[in-house]
Parts: C-alpha cells; sequence; structure tokens
C-alpha cells in the first residue's frame, strides 16, 4: 500500500498526497495542498486550501490521559482545523480539538496540544511546545524551545524568544489545593518575553511590557515597562520607538 485515503475523505483539486500517508475517514483537504511522506489526518479533520503539511506530521491526533493526570480529561475531542495558506513542518503533531486560523506557520517537531486556537499569522518555531487549553492570538511569533504552559493566553503581536518557559501549578505537582489556584500565563498584546525567561503561574505580562532575557516573573507587570532581574522588577520604560503602535 503505497497510501490509503479513505473513500469518504475530501480531496480538493490540485492536492498531492506523498508515499504511506495516511488519510482517515471523513477528513476534507483543500486545494491545491501538498501532503508529504508518512503524514496521517485522523478523522474528521479539515485542513485549508494552499496548506503544506510535512513528512511525518500528524494532524487531529486524541490525547492520551495519564492515571494520573491533572489536565486531560478522557473525551472524543472535535477534530482539527487548520486554515488556510498554512505550512506544517516535519514531525509535528497537532491534536484534536485545536484550531488554526489562516497563514499559521508551525516548525518542525513542534506540538501543539487540543484545545488550543492560533490565531492568523502567527509563527510556531521549532520544537515548541504549547499544551491544552491555551488561546495564541494573531500575528504572534513563538520562538525555538519555547514552552507555553496549559490554561495559558496569549494576545495578539506577542513575541516568545527562545527557551522561555512558564508554568501553571504553585504547587508543583503535590496537595489537592493546587486545583484552587491552577493557572497558566496571560500576555496582553504586544508583550514580549526575552530568551530563557521564567513566568511563575498565572501571572500576567502587560500589554507591551518587555520581560529582559533571563527574568523570573513572580508578580503581574505593569503595562509598558521593563522588566529584568531574578525576582523581575521595574528596570525602566519601553521606548517610545519600541511601542507596537509606533511600528
Amino acid at each position: 500500500m503505497v497510501k490509503y485515503i479513505d473513500p469518504s475523505a475530501e480531496i480538493g483539486e490540485g492536492t498531492l498526497i506523498g508515499r504511506f500517508s495516511v488519510i482517515y475517514e471523513n477528513v476534507i483537504i483543500g486545494s491545491n495542498c501538498i501532503i508529504g511522506n508518512n503524514v496521517v489526518v485522523h478523522p474528521g479533520a479539515i485542513v485549508g486550501d494552499n496548506v503544506r503539511i510535512d513528512d511525518n506530521t500528524v494532524i487531529g491526533k486524541q490525547p492520551m490521559k495519564a492515571a494520573n493526570s491533572a489536565v486531560t480529561k478522557e473525551q472524543q475531542l472535535p477534530a482539527a482545523k487548520v486554515g488556510n495558506n498554512c505550512i506544517i513542518g516535519t514531525s509535528v503533531v497537532i491534536y484534536s480539538g485545536s484550531v488554526f486560523g489562516d497563514n499559521v506557520l508551525v516548525a518542525d517537531l513542534s506540538t501543539v496540544r487540543e484545545n488550543v486556537t492560533v490565531g492568523d499569522y502567527t509563527i510556531i518555531g521549532r520544537g515548541v511546545a504549547i499544551e491544552n487549553f491555551c488561546k495564541i492570538g494573531s500575528y504572534c511569533k513563538l520562538e525555538t524551545n519555547a514552552y507555553i504552559t496549559a490554561y495559558s493566553e496569549l494576545e495578539d503581536r506577542v513575541f516568545i524568544a527562545p527557551c522561555v518557559a512558564t508554568s501553571n501549578d504553585n504547587f508543583v505537582g503535590r496537595t489537592k489545593e493546587r486545583f484552587k489556584y491552577f493557572k497558566g500565563i496571560t500576555v496582553k498584546k504586544g508583550g514580549r518575553i526575552g530568551v530563557n525567561a521564567t513566568i511563575l503561574p498565572g501571572k500576567v505580562i502587560g500589554e507591551d511590557t518587555l520581560v529582559a532575557a533571563g527574568a523570573l516573573v513572580t508578580s503581574d507587570t505593569p503595562p509598558r515597562k521593563i522588566i529584568a532581574g531574578v525576582p523581575g522588577k521595574v528596570f525602566g520604560d519601553v521606548p517610545e520607538k519600541q511601542l507596537l503602535e509606533n511600528q
């Protein structure tokens, strides 16, 4: 078998599908797409027009639930949706229940978990992990090996530098009290987080705030400020020419 396309799947005009790929039942793939080798598109997934999906990628994977998982539930989630003109790299895993807008790029080796939304023109870099129940805005950029913890929200035009770490559990997996406070981070519109910074659970990065490289954010930050140090403190104002409104 060179490839398998279920008879119920709808494949648009001009779409090419590579060797050993599997397209399951009720999948809809738009026109003029390029589907690489060994790609798996799970049941019901919807892929827009002019989409490129590279080798060994999985679209619409159902989540696995560990016996002691605090977040993942045993449920059949809605199918994944990928908008028009998206590029999905090699060995990417996109879970069911995730919805991508148009013109999104997801680089090689990235993972996007279930119940995630990603806005138009956002770039998800190589090796980025976005956990479940996250909302990622439009025109965001998440660079190599960034980690976005579950229940986080990034508003539009947010920049996340390489190796940024985020967290959602102040109790580090101990005691049931943690569930009362379980919350990811929020980055307001235009917020920027520098390389290797760490953001603690539930913290809000203000609009147009810049978190400096290596900073540890332990409290909510005011808008338009530079936050630096361990723990992070206000270092100064974001220069006027750097504000989003002046770009």
